[in-house]
């Protein structure tokens, strides 16, 4: 692994559909051996399941999420799929973790705050690491509820969060290790 700087961010392109660039980034989290068509299938198949759904929380504000970006409400949205997913996301979003941290012998669980771009690409991992797990018979239906689930604040992926929060909270003794 060089030291020398970071790797370049590479350019992507938003998505034919939607032009979403965060929806066009979770495709390619769902891509298998470089089937994009395949996985946006998958993806607006998803979405349209998702448009026939009663919305779960109508009467929330959209217009800023915790972190004062208004990225939630500055998205005019096409279609209530995409507002589901766009739900979904900022309930899955961990706000802290724990690193590792090797001090004088000992290895130490640090509570960290969780960068935004690291927060992202976390919860689109969970939410579909979670939908392959589901038992429904196609992918499209079990992405499709558990971004449903997600976006009403229940299913494994915000399960994933709490637990990486509760470990965070355990460990907050350590947080002077943080560097």
């Amino acid at each position: 692994m060089s030291r020398r700087h970071r790797a370049e961010k590479r350019e992507i392109l938003p998505d034919p559909k939607f032009a979403d660039l965060v929806l066009s980034k979770f495709i390619n989290n769902v891509m298998v051996d470089g089937k994009k068509s395949t996985a946006e299938g998958i993806v607006y198949g998803a979405l349209e399941i998702l448009d026939g759904k009663k919305p779960v929380n109508e009467n929330r504000k959209d217009d800023k999420d915790e972190s004062g970006e208004g990225d939630a409400g500055a998205v005019s949205y096409k279609s209530v799929g995409l507002r589901f997913f766009h739900e979904a996301l900022k309930n899955v979003k961990p706000r802290l973790e724990v690193r590792s941290r090797r001090v004088g012998g000992a290895t130490y669980q640090v509570p960290v705050e969780v960068r935004h771009e690291r927060a992202v690409a976390l919860a689109m991992r969970w939410v579909i690491d979670a939908a392959r797990k589901r038992s429904e018979n196609t992918m499209t239906d079990r992405l499709a509820a558990e971004l449903y689930d997600a976006a009403s604040d229940r299913g494994s992926a915000v399960k994933k969060r709490d637990d990486t929060h509760k470990m965070a909270e355990a460990n907050k003794a350590f947080a002077h290790y943080r560097w």
